[in-house]
Order: C-alpha cells, then sequence, then structure tokens
C-alpha cells in the first residue's frame, strides 16, 4: 500500500467520490439525499483533519488533495445549486473567480520561484466555512419552505461572498509578502 493511503486521506477521497452524488441529488430535485450526502462530506472533512493531526497521519499528498477535494465539492454544489436556481449565478462567478484566480497566481508562483507551500490562512478557512453554511442553508430552505430560513440563507450568502472576495485580496497580499521575503 503506498505511504500517502492512510486514514486520513481514505475520508478526503471517500469525500470526492460523494460529489458526484451530491450533485445529482441536487439535480435531480432529492432535497433529503442532497443534504444528507453533503452532510456525510462534511463528515468527511472533520474525520480527515482529526485523524491527520491526532493520529499523526498529515502527508504532503493530503496537504493537496484536502482543499482539492473541498473545492469539488462546493464548486460541484454550487453549480448544481444554480442549475436548478436555488443559488443566483453571479455568487458561483464570485466563488469560481476567486478560485480561478488562486489557482493560477499559485501555478505562476511555483512555475517561476521556489515557493511551493500555499498554507490556509484563517480567513480562508473562514470562507470555506461560510460557503458549507451557505450551501447547507439554500439546501435546507427549499427543502424546508420555511420564510425564516431564507432570510438566514441570503445573510449567510452575503457573508460568504465577502468573506470569498476578501479571501482573494488576503491571499494576494500574503503572496506578495512571501515574494518580497525571497
Amino acid at each position: 500500500m503506498p505511504g500517502w493511503l492512510n486514514l486520513a486521506n481514505c475520508f478526503t477521497l471517500l469525500r470526492l467520490v460523494l460529489v458526484p452524488f451530491v450533485v445529482v441529488a441536487i439535480l435531480n430535485f432529492q432535497g433529503w439525499r442532497a443534504v444528507e450526502l453533503f452532510a456525510a462530506a462534511a463528515v468527511t472533512d472533520i474525520l480527515d483533519g482529526a485523524a491527520a493531526r491526532r493520529l499523526g497521519l498529515a502527508t504532503q499528498t493530503g496537504a493537496w488533495l484536502d482543499p482539492i477535494a473541498d473545492k469539488f465539492l462546493l464548486s460541484g454544489v454550487f453549480l448544481a445549486l444554480a442549475a436548478v436556481r436555488t443559488v443566483p449565478w453571479w455568487f458561483v462567478a464570485v466563488v469560481f473567480g476567486r478560485d480561478l484566480y488562486l489557482l493560477v497566481t499559485a501555478g505562476a508562483l511555483m512555475a517561476f520561484t521556489h515557493i511551493r507551500k500555499f498554507p490556509p490562512s484563517r480567513w480562508g478557512k473562514a470562507s470555506t466555512f461560510c460557503q458549507i453554511a451557505a450551501a447547507a442553508l439554500a439546501m435546507g430552505r427549499d427543502m424546508l419552505n420555511l420564510g425564516s430560513l431564507a432570510g438566514l440563507a441570503a445573510v449567510v450568502l452575503w457573508i460568504s461572498t465577502v468573506l470569498t472576495l476578501w479571501t482573494g485580496v488576503h491571499y494576494t497580499w500574503r503572496g506578495v509578502r512571501v515574494l518580497r521575503a525571497h
């Protein structure tokens, strides 16, 4: 068995496997199934981090794979939610635009410098948390048809938008500082 294949990374791989099932459930208007699968995927995110830290199973592969799994999950969910008109397309554009910007910037830094590590910041983690909450609230709002949940979902969507944009600025600032240090 390869050295990178451990319990923590298996949870991350499971999250990747769950992505198409969550997306299909959303697109087929299977609200409960979508929420259950999304919740299962979120639990794998908690479990992979706990296993990596508490059991000493952190690997470089896991450090790369975990954020990729998060992006696949959230990107797939937001695309599906926009396709069924649960979240606005402009929000998907903000999330994808920021992620594409960060990916291109990291690629350029790797191509032209010796920088190879791009650790997440607290702001990045907060942004991911808000995006997860926005997706869960949007799915819950449609499933339960609760007016009070609609207001909360809208507020969290806007907070997620602001944090997503802010993290793009913050990661740019961090990148400039790292470049100056090199």
